[in-house]
């Protein structure tokens, strides 16, 4: 089989979609599928573009069956909604010239990766014209999460940006996504049953266990032993809303006592908001949080066995626009999390359906979410969580999601 995947984002990129794109073609290689990479030199989550790549059209070779056609597009240092539409846009227009070289290549499926939607239109008519399966991914609905976290306000903009999404969605022959209530959203929009498939991230399950000690890197990051460490890692950009865990660590600075125990925040990763954030903390004095950049990948597993509490915070509207893809890693290292989310959402499903898994509280509620830090501060440092690490086990393996996809591929 042939597969050519039509993504903004891609491996070197160690978060977010790039990751998993990355993986995605290395377990296809794994069964002998080529895979031709249409895809923009690595930016994300710094919105920099990643030394050792030059802003232009090139390829490169990864493997035996993984061929990478890199595009220009514009980055904005400093995203606003018309950047960002320009930044989308920007990349449509590259890859479009790149797919038209592309068009000897005859892949039996196109892949379009959503975001962005922009590369929707040019994905259908790559497949029409190469007679290859058309499938749209959704990752994210980033029509729904421009819209829902107020980045912009026009109703006449939203109409027409929704009707677009709508049209577009109708035409592919698979609309794939990776939890359930995104399906549901996608159906709403326009798509049919016999065209929805689950698609979920997935977990290295071999590589980030519960076995893992995080003793040594709490040592490096002069973390105490009884102190009770709150981690985020991940995107810092606005749809997070991480303001909060500001809050949290300002109200619970001063705290210490027999009851209640020394709680360190560290927060990991880049993105279009970490300065600000920085800045914030830096003003108010709070020497309980740490700020770290992006740590490689190979620490992983012990970056997630020092944490006695995984932080997984999302603004209201966006958690079913967006699922983090952070989730996946905590729950196959058996972490504990504190997830915000609407009870109605796909995480406050499942944190019903599966008790223990993690706890799951209403978002953009500060003085909710520090109670609930302070109960689960009370318990302590705790043991693995092993009903996360079996719901990973069960639901998160890549073989078990590729076997599942090659036979809906079959069936189209």
């Amino acid at each position: 089989m042939k597969l050519l995947l039509l993504s903004l984002n891609h491996a070197p990129e160690l978060t977010g979609i790039g990751k998993y794109n990355g993986e995605l073609v290395d377990a296809l290689s794994a069964r002998e599928v080529t895979s031709y990479v249409v895809t923009a030199p690595p930016y994300y989550p710094d919105w920099q573009r990643h030394k050792g790549y030059k802003n232009w059209w090139s390829s490169e070779q990864d493997g035996e069956f993984v061929e990478v056609y890199r595009c220009p597009l514009y980055v904005p240092s400093k995203p606003s909604t018309l950047k960002r539409l320009l930044h989308l846009a920007s990349f449509a227009l590259s890859s479009a010239c790149r797919l038209l070289t592309l068009l000897s290549k005859k892949p039996d499926v196109v892949f379009v990766v959503q975001p962005s939607l922009f590369c929707a239109p040019v994905a259908l008519l790559y497949s029409k014209l190469t007679g290859a399966k058309s499938v749209l991914h959704i990752q994210d609905f980033e029509v729904d999460a421009m819209f829902g976290l107020g980045m912009s306000k026009s109703s006449v903009l939203k109409r027409w940006a929704q009707a677009f999404e709508t049209f577009l969605m109708k035409r592919f022959d698979i609309v794939s996504s990776i939890s359930f209530s995104m399906l549901e959203r996608a159906k709403s929009k326009g798509a049919k049953d016999n065209q929805l498939h689950y698609f979920p991230n997935w977990a290295d399950l071999a590589f980030v266990t519960p076995s893992i000690s995080g003793e040594s890197l709490r040592a490096r990051w002069q973390l105490e032993t009884d102190d009770y460490v709150v981690l985020y890692s991940g995107n810092v950009g606005e749809k997070q809303g991480l303001e909060i865990i500001l809050d949290a660590a300002q109200a619970m600075r001063d705290q210490t006592t027999a009851n209640k125990p020394k709680v360190k925040f560290i927060i990991i990763g880049n993105g279009a908001n970490r300065l600000r954030l920085e800045e914030q903390a830096s003003v108010r004095g709070l020497t309980n949080i740490q700020f770290k950049p992006l740590q490689p990948w190979e620490l992983m597993p012990q970056i997630l066995a020092m944490a006695d509490l995984h932080l997984v915070v999302q603004k209201r509207g966006a958690a079913d626009a967006v699922l983090p893809s952070k989730l996946t890693n905590i729950l196959s290292a058996g972490g504990h999390a504190l997830v915000t989310a609407e009870a109605d959402t796909e995480l406050g499903k499942i944190a019903e359906k599966f008790p223990g898994i993690y706890d799951c509280i209403e978002p953009e509620n500060p003085a909710l979410f520090v109670d609930a830090l302070n109960k689960l501060a009370a318990n302590g440092r705790q043991k693995a969580n092993i009903i996360a690490r079996q719901y990973a086990e069960q639901n998160m393996d890549i073989n078990s999601i590729l076997d599942s996809f090659t036979d809906r591929l079959a069936k189209s």
